[in-house]
């Protein structure tokens, strides 16, 4: 069986993948859902056996680093069966990390047993610490739960990271008590532009939009900030504020174009895989997958998907309209 690394048109080894285990979650963010949203039949859905073959396929390949999402992937029903079997190549070396991304809802439930199978970090989503403000941006969301669960994660052992999607006008007034609170609790803290996912209005989402380069800046009226040249395989760029020595991250697809380093794919809970998250651009797994037991036809099919990864993606707000949008929602493809 052919096991060469994946490499992309330009030379870049694929070694991170994000598995989205289910696009339902029970949040209903403003700008990643609609309230009232159409989910995917369950009958569509991978199985949490073809999920394991799927990803252990990649990991054959050259895969490292996994990153379960959702929608909300604990959410998921016997979830914990599928970071189970993946704990496996973590006791191999064959994965280096095993991780996930969470609102944080079901974390004071899980996190013991995320641990025992060898997550050793996760991110939680959250953009605001007032309890109302949280009540408005997630629909359905309780931030108590949340808050709740992130004490449940670090006593499990779980290094949290926190992320936040810059809101203009929502939580903008917040920057300083969040990065306090983060500095407090020891949690690292990444901000991320508001991204053209989904048909949710164009004139929402372009006043949403609050620049990275402008909250950098705000930060810099209170701290030293010291770029750091260290990167962690996904998108986000560090710096140090040099008083408290926390690291703050940004993630800014939209005034910084992060394609050149890009290593990582993303596979849908139907087996869709997405080679760009900002392209259309699609490789149906979920076919070669169920046509045949034995992989050779499944490693053909991820190959050829991978040589089909394009240089870049294309968003951009600067001409007042959100260029390069794609239609699909955040939880289609997973965070």
């Amino acid at each position: 069986m052919d096991t060469a690394p994946l490499i992309d048109p330009f030379a870049r080894a694929i070694s991170y993948l994000r598995v989205s285990v289910t696009d339902r979650c029970d949040f209903r963010c403003t700008y990643c859902m609609t309230e009232h949203m159409t989910f995917l039949p369950k009958a569509e859905l991978l199985t949490l056996e073809e999920l394991d073959r799927l990803s252990s396929a990649f990991i054959r390949l050259g895969v490292k680093k996994l990153r379960i999402t959702g929608g909300e992937p604990l959410v998921r029903k016997g979830i914990l069966t599928y970071f189970q079997a993946m704990s496996r190549h973590l006791e191999t070396g064959a994965l280096t990390e095993l991780t996930l991304t969470t609102n944080g809802s079901q974390l004071a439930r899980f996190a013991p047993d995320l641990a025992a199978c060898g997550v050793r970090r996760v991110n939680v989503s959250l953009d605001t610490l007032d309890p109302d403000k949280f009540a408005r941006i997630t629909r359905w969301g309780r931030l108590p739960q949340v808050l709740h669960g992130i004490e449940a994660a670090q006593a499990a052992g779980l290094r949290v990271k926190i992320n936040a999607v810059a809101l203009k006008g929502v939580n903008d007034d917040e920057l300083f008590p969040m990065v306090d609170w983060c500095a407090r609790e020891g949690h690292d803290l990444t901000f991320i532009e508001v991204m053209p996912m989904g048909d949710m209005g164009e004139a929402d989402r372009l006043d949403q939009y609050w620049s990275l380069r402008d909250l950098r800046a705000s930060l810099a009226t209170r701290f030293t900030l010291t770029d750091l040249v260290e990167r962690t395989g996904g998108p986000a760029r560090y710096v140090r504020l040099e008083e408290t020595g926390q690291k703050i991250g940004f993630i800014t697809p939209l005034t910084h174009n992060f394609c050149e380093s890009c290593n990582r794919v993303r596979l849908t809970c139907t087996g869709e895989l997405y080679m760009c998250l900002g392209q259309e651009d699609m490789a149906d797994l979920r076919a070669p997958l169920r046509a045949s037991p034995d992989d050779a036809v499944l490693d053909q099919s991820i190959r050829a998907a991978i040589a089909r990864k394009p240089k870049g993606h294309d968003f951009d707000y600067s001409r007042r309209r959100v260029e390069g949008q794609v239609s699909r929602h955040m939880s289609h493809t997973g965070g």
